[in-house]
């Protein structure tokens, strides 16, 4: 593997980092986001790097990148295993310096992106009090047994709220609770019987598709390659620049473990 060319007075590359999946709409779509970073900021090395089942893995891409700095943005909804742990010794075992940004959520132009993808797959705003006493959103996310995790996915729910004028409640797809299918039984229960679900998921795969069967009607999309999502990917970079730098695990074995390829 050939390193990069790079010159002092490159800025630092932005390396996408994406979870993996089996699912071949997933690599699509990362690379589609990824185009639109790069439309958006055409000066800046964007590259991409999965935590594992696709390639290129993460430490192949940092291997590649040679002695050039780099922000790893996270393509994750919330904070849990993977940003705090993973990819931090990530970063201490590639071969120059490397900072890790914070995950997508929560923010404002995440809820952006969330309520495009609501209204692209029909959800319109209720007319009156009485269709607004009757909806409701649940916001469907991977899910984590890490309380920082849920706590993101929670205020990730609350500025989607603020956005549509219903309840959003978060649900879970793995390793949380409820599911979606319970959050819907829950919420009809209190007479919400128009209830959307949003696909808190950067592209297709399986727990996106679990999620939306389990949606009574209207089933958003993942994010995928949305303008507000690209701003918010370069948003992070920036952040990351300017931030005062944690301390780092030093422990690259067990970071490539951690990223290797599933069995």
């Amino acid at each position: 593997m050939t390193p990069l060319t790079r010159t002092p007075h490159d800025p630092p590359a932005l390396v996408l980092v994406a979870h993996g999946s089996r699912d071949p709409r997933a690599r699509v779509t990362v690379e589609a986001l990824m185009a639109r970073v790069r439309r958006l900021r055409p000066a800046l090395p964007v590259h991409l790097g999965h935590i594992e089942l696709n390639e290129p893995l993460l430490p192949d891409t940092l291997a590649r990148l040679g002695t050039a700095d780099a922000v790893l943005v996270p393509l994750l909804l919330a904070p849990g295993h993977h940003v705090k742990r993973d990819l931090p010794e990530a970063a201490a075992a590639a071969p120059a310096r490397a900072r890790v940004a914070a995950p997508l959520g929560p923010h404002p132009l995440l809820a952006e992106t969330l309520c495009a993808r609501l209204t692209e797959a029909g959800w319109r705003t209720p007319p009156d009090e009485a269709a607004r006493r009757a909806s409701a959103v649940v916001l469907a996310a991977a899910g984590s047994r890490d309380p920082d995790s849920a706590a993101g996915t929670r205020r990730t729910a609350r500025l989607l709220a603020e956005r549509l004028g219903v309840p959003v409640v978060p649900a879970y797809a793995s390793a949380a609770a409820p599911t979606v299918a319970d959050a819907v039984r829950a919420l009809a229960a209190r007479g919400r019987h128009r209830v959307a679900v949003a696909s808190c998921f950067t592209a297709p795969g399986r727990f996106a598709a679990q999620c939306a069967e389990a949606a009574p009607g209207i089933a958003a999309a993942p994010l995928g390659d949305h303008p507000a999502l690209a701003r918010l990917v370069l948003h992070r970079y920036e952040q990351a620049l300017t931030a005062p730098r944690r301390a780092g695990s030093r422990r690259p074995h067990a970071a490539r473990r951690a990223l290797a390829p599933a069995a």
